[in-house]
């Protein structure tokens, strides 16, 4: 029997390597919401529910540190995208587990962590919105994780939803839930949000 996630034994994972070509190469992590960068706007959403942080981030390590976050860079290389990112918070990760998040998520509802932790299998879950699936949201047993990475990167397959289909994860719905993402100029104007200054 696996043990059921507690807020003591979850680590929040903030993806934050992505390149963002559509936004011109802008760094989505400092992107601001509300006066806020996006990726201590989310370490403050999940602080009261998770034991620490991790962001996955692979330029301007700097600025994380400044900002008392503690930044992974990928082990791999990062034309795997997500999954390279998956792999270095699995890999460093001290809770039992891990829920990830993308940096430019636009919104989550509260019950975000709760539902998954109620949904999950034994090897975790994932969000489903109303936009569809969500494989980045979600809850990763970081054993499993781990090795499930390890041999999908060796295999090279990089699909993010086929390592949760082949860990057994759990699809959990958020009906009337848009999570969102910043993508292009027209999703910044939308959500108001604008480059740091």
């Amino acid at each position: 029997m696996t043990p059921i996630p507690t807020l003591s034994s979850i680590t929040l994972g903030i993806l934050a390597g992505g390149r963002a070509t559509r936004l011109g190469g802008l760094d989505k992590a400092w992107l601001q919401c509300g006066g806020e960068p996006q990726v201590l706007r989310w370490q403050r959403r999940f602080a009261p529910e998770t034991a620490a942080t991790l962001i996955s981030a692979n330029r301007e390590s700097s600025r994380y540190v400044g900002a008392g976050l503690e930044v992974v860079a990928d082990r791999r290389s990062s034309d795997l995208g997500p999954l390279a990112g998956l792999d270095a918070l699995a890999a460093v990760c001290r809770t039992p587990w891990l829920l990830t998040i993308p940096v430019d998520l636009v919104g989550v509802n509260d019950c975000l962590l709760p539902s998954l932790i109620a949904g999950s299998s034994a090897n975790g879950a994932y969000a489903h919105d109303d936009d569809g699936p969500q494989p980045l949201v979600a809850l990763w047993r970081v054993a499993s994780l781990r090795e499930a990475a390890d041999a999908a990167i060796a295999a090279d397959r990089a699909a993010v939803h086929a390592l949760q289909a082949e860990l057994g994860m759990a699809c959990v719905r958020f009906d009337g839930v848009r999570f969102g993402n910043l993508n292009t100029p027209e999703d910044l104007a939308a959500a108001g949000v604008v480059p740091a200054p």
